[in-house]
C-alpha cells in the first residue's frame, strides 16, 4: 500500500509567522526541524498501519525545506521547484493521501498565514462557484487521479475547513488561531504523538471502510481574484482566460487536472509584477 505526503509549513505546531518559514532567516532552521519531526510522526504511523511505501513531497514555497538525511527511512522525497503539479507532485499511483502542516484559505479568521496558493498575489479562489483552499484543490487533484485524502493537519480552522469537504477524513489541530499571526499552539511532542496515532488509524480506516476521493464536477470553472490589477493584466496573457473585471479572471477547462495546470501558469506569470 502507498502513502503519499504532501507537506506544508504554515500548519506545523509554532509556525505563526513568514519570518519563521523563510530561508536565511534566524529561525528557519528550527521551522524545518519542526516540520521534519511532524512529517516524520505520519511516516511512521503509515509504516505501522501497514504501508509498504510511502512518499513524502516538500510543497512549502521553493520546496527544498526537508532535509533527506533527517526522513524516516522508510520515505521517500520528492525536492525542489518547478514542478508540474507542484503541492501534490507524485499523488498519482497512491493509494492514500496525507497532507501535513496546511493552512487554511485566503480570507480566514483567526488563522496562522492563510492564503490560496499565493499570499502575494491571490485574493480569492473559486472552482466552480466555491471557494477553494489549497487543502480543497489539491483534494481534488489527488481525487482526479482516485487518490482519497485520510488525514490532514494544521490548525483549528484548516481542519474545520478539511471536514466540510472530506467527510470522514482524520484530522489534528496543531494549534488554535488568535489572529493571522498569532496563536495558541500544542506542544511538539503532543502533536507528533497524535499525528502518529491518527497516521495509523486512517491506515485502518482505508482498509475497513475506505475513504471518498474528492471529485469536482466537470467541466470546471475557476475564478481567480488577483491582488493587484497589474497581476491580472499579465496573467490575462495565458490563452484561454477571461477577464471579468480590474483584478478577476475565469478560466475553464474539462477537468480539475487542466485548470490546475493553469492556475499554476497563471501565478507564475503574476508573481512577475507587483
Amino acid at each position: 500500500m502507498k502513502v503519499y505526503i504532501s507537506a506544508d509549513l504554515e500548519g506545523i505546531s509554532g509556525m505563526v509567522s513568514w519570518d519563521q518559514m523563510k530561508e536565511d532567516t534566524p529561525e528557519y532552521t528550527k521551522a524545518v526541524e519542526l516540520m521534519l519531526k511532524e512529517v516524520n510522526a505520519a511516516v511512521e504511523g503509515a509504516v505501522k498501519g501497514g504501508a509498504s511505501e510511502v512518499l513524502v513531497n516538500d510543497s512549502h514555497g521553493y520546496m527544498r525545506n526537508l532535509p533527506i538525511e533527517g526522513l524516516h527511512p522508510k520515505a521517500n522525497l520528492i525536492s525542489g521547484f518547478i514542478k508540474p503539479l507542484s503541492m501534490v507532485q507524485g499523488a498519482e499511483g497512491a493509494d492514500l493521501a496525507f497532507f501535513i502542516g496546511y493552512h487554511a484559505g485566503v480570507g480566514t479568521r483567526a488563522s496562522i498565514c492563510d492564503h490560496s496558493y499565493s499570499s502575494g498575489s491571490v485574493f480569492r479562489l473559486s472552482i466552480n462557484g466555491k471557494d477553494f483552499s489549497e487543502t480543497a484543490i489539491n483534494a481534488a487533484v489527488c481525487g482526479h487521479f482516485g487518490v482519497p485524502v485520510g488525514l490532514v493537519t494544521g490548525d483549528q480552522e484548516t481542519v474545520n475547513q478539511a471536514r466540510v469537504i472530506l467527510p470522514g477524513v482524520l484530522t489534528v489541530a496543531t494549534k488554535v488561531g488568535i489572529t493571522r499571526f498569532a496563536a495558541s499552539c500544542r506542544h511538539p511532542l503532543e502533536v507528533r504523538k497524535e499525528i502518529e496515532e491518527k497516521a495509523q488509524a486512517a491506515l485502518i480506516k482505508f482498509k475497513e471502510e475506505g475513504f471518498q476521493p474528492f471529485l469536482v464536477e466537470t467541466p470546471v470553472t475557476m475564478e481567480i481574484t488577483f491582488m493587484q490589477t497589474a497581476k491580472a493584466d499579465v496573467a490575462e496573457l495565458l490563452p484561454g482566460t477571461e477577464r471579468l473585471d480590474g483584478r478577476t479572471l475565469i478560466y475553464r477547462g474539462k477537468d480539475i487536472l487542466e485548470v490546475y495546470r493553469a492556475l499554476q501558469a497563471l501565478l507564475f506569470l503574476a508573481r512577475s509584477v507587483s
